[in-house]
């Protein structure tokens, strides 16, 4: 009983994964597309939502859409 305990309270972190940046794109031209939000894409491809957002937001600044971080 005590195993079962001990895994309730735990929740395993997600291993870190890596995505090439033609995959990235893909993801961020789904979120523009505004047919689905955020949200829905992150869930239909297993993402978490901080990444797709971070992603929309770096691709925002590399083309010049957005001014408040890093290009």
């Amino acid at each position: 009983m005590s195993i079962i305990m001990e895994s309730m309270g735990k929740k395993r972190p997600r291993p870190r994964r890596s995505f090439t940046p033609e995959f990235k794109a893909e993801i961020v031209e789904l979120c523009q597309r505004g047919d689905r939000t955020l949200r829905q894409v992150s869930q239909d491809f297993d993402l978490t939502e901080t990444a797709v957002r971070d992603w929309v937001k770096q691709a925002d600044l590399d083309a010049g859409a957005r001014t408040d971080g890093l290009t």
